[in-house]
This record gives C-alpha cells, structure tokens and sequence, in this order.
C-alpha cells in the first residue's frame, strides 16, 4: 500500500507541474457552466437543482478523461522510462494501481471546484442536497470508470494520440450502450446482445445516482468495471515487461 501511495502522490504532484492539469480543469469548468446553466436551461426550468450538470458530466468526461490517461503509459515508453519504473522493487499492480489513484484524485478535484454550482442552486432555491451528493459520487465513478478504460489502452501503444483516440472510441461505445438507436439495432440483428448492452451501459449505471439513489448492483457495476480494466492495464505490462 505503501508503494502505491508513493506512486500515487508522485503522479499527482506531477499533473500541476505541467499545463496540461490547469488546461484541463479550465475547460471542465468552463463547458460544465455553459452546459448547466445555457444549454441545460437552467434558469427556464425555474427548478433549482443540477439535473442538467448531471446529465453533461458524463460527456465532458468522455472527451477530456482521456487527454489524461494518454499520457500516463503512452509517455512512459515514448521515452523508455518505463523500463525503469518496472525494475524497481514495486509490482507492476502497484503501479497501475498508483496511477490511477492519482488520475482519479485529481479528476476528484476537478468536480469539487464545481462547488459554486452547488452553492448558486442552494441561493437560487431549496434543491435536495441528498441528490446532489449522490450524482456527484456517480460522477466520481463514471470518471473511474473511463479512467480506467484510458489507463489500459494507453499501455497498449506509446503513441499518445492513438491512445487518446481509440479511448474516446471504446468509452463512448460504453456511454451510447443502452441508447434506444443502439438497442433497437441489436433488439432486430443480434437479441443475445441487447440486454447484455444494457447492462454494461456507463450512462445507464449513472443515471439512479442522478435520482438520489445508490443501488449496490450499480456500486458492484462500477467496481467491477475498474479492476477488470487495471486487471487489463497489468496484464498488458507484464507482457511489455517480459518482451
């Protein structure tokens, strides 16, 4: 554990040591305020609430999670130092697991500098803060979620560009999965694989915390979801670390 914390701490501190960090959460803030509050229409609802930041979040994320993850593997063998953190005395678990964390952490930190959003709907109204909690955990675990996916494919290759994109590609096949176009379209040339679709939908595990629920299948969801892909991203370095 004691490793990972290290791995963690360093990463982290290495994210606000270059633009990239403040380039990100600029933007996030940025589209998650013109979304919420222009293309949400929040003030024409007369509901104070963060319904339409809920309904956004997912796909802000989508975009800009991987512009972190492309990095954090990707770099590591474009320059070769990943040889050297292999060799070590860490697991190659505890750096992916380090990693991670410290990607997560700071996305963690990105929504809590949405707190005046949180702030101008308790002046505006008396919205359920229950809610808003519970869509904010959610947020955290779809950010998991496509970190994750990021994380594992930016291993697979030392271009940080095709990392980037194939990332894109493979989160919003999990995003769009249980969209209506996509289920009616494998509900009439492959059945087996509409509910099967459903199940592994991002969005769709989301959309109960967005309500103020938290069910354990969607928890379970979550966190099975995670260490499959860092099961994926140690799979992956093992086989690099063996070549």
């Amino acid at each position: 554990m004691r490793n990972i914390l290290i791995i963690a701490r360093r990463e982290l501190g290495g994210y606000f040591l270059t633009p990239v960090a403040w380039v990100f959460i600029v933007i996030f803030l940025v589209l998650q305020g013109v979304l919420t509050f222009n293309l949400g229409n929040f003030f024409d609802r007369n509901q104070a609430d963060l319904t339409p930041f809920f309904e956004f979040v997912p796909w802000v994320f989508l975009l800009l999670v991987p512009a972190i993850t492309m990095r954090l593997w990707a770099e590591e063998r474009r320059l070769g130092t990943i040889e050297l953190l292999l060799t070590m005395p860490i697991t190659e678990t505890e750096a992916v697991l380090g990693k991670f964390l410290a990607a997560w952490a700071f996305c963690a930190i990105a929504l809590a500098l949405t707190f005046p959003f949180i702030v101008t709907v308790n002046i505006l109204g008396h919205p359920d803060n229950g809610v808003i909690v519970t869509g904010y955990l959610g947020s955290l675990l779809v950010a998991g979620a496509f970190l994750s996916i990021g994380a594992a494919l930016s291993a697979a290759t030392k271009n940080q560009v095709i990392a980037f994109v194939i990332s894109v590609a493979v989160c919003f096949l999990f995003a769009v999965a249980a969209y209506p176009i996509v289920i009616d379209f494998l509900s009439q040339n492959v059945p087996a694989l509409a509910a099967v679709a459903r199940r592994l939908s991002i969005t769709e595990r989301f959309a109960p915390f967005t309500e103020g629920l938290i069910a354990a299948r969607d928890v379970i969801y979550f966190a099975s979801f995670m260490v499959f892909w860092l099961f994926l991203n140690t799979v992956i370095l093992e086989h690099r670390k063996a070549a």
